[in-house]
């Protein structure tokens, strides 16, 4: 058994997005993600084979898909089901303070 919290532990200076494991199973994992004003390198669409869900625990981010020039804006509380294969990509991320992400891939 492991406890934790999952706002402890966020380094002062994060110069790449940081991902943490925080359970995996044979088919499921969930990871924390600490974003310090981060984004996906310019022409870069993520392109996974699980499912994807996530949610903004702490700070704000905007994801777009390829299939659309709208930015959807993420803030605390919000949440996204990303089906596996949807290519996305962060635009942006809360340069004001560090976004706090929990991603269940499944």
């Amino acid at each position: 058994m492991r406890t934790g919290n999952i706002f402890s532990d966020i380094p002062e200076r994060v110069p790449d997005e940081e991902f943490e494991m925080l359970a995996e199973g044979r088919q499921t994992r969930i990871e924390r993600i600490i974003s310090d004003a981060h984004a996906s390198p310019e022409g870069f669409w993520y392109d996974q084979d699980e499912d994807e869900w996530v949610l903004i625990l702490k700070g704000s981010a905007g994801l777009r898909f390829e299939e659309s020039e709208e930015t959807i804006v993420l803030n605390p509380g919000d949440w996204i089901d990303i089906p596996a294969h949807v290519k996305h990509r962060v635009e942006w991320t809360d340069p004001e303070q560090k976004t706090v992400w929990l991603a269940v891939f499944y």
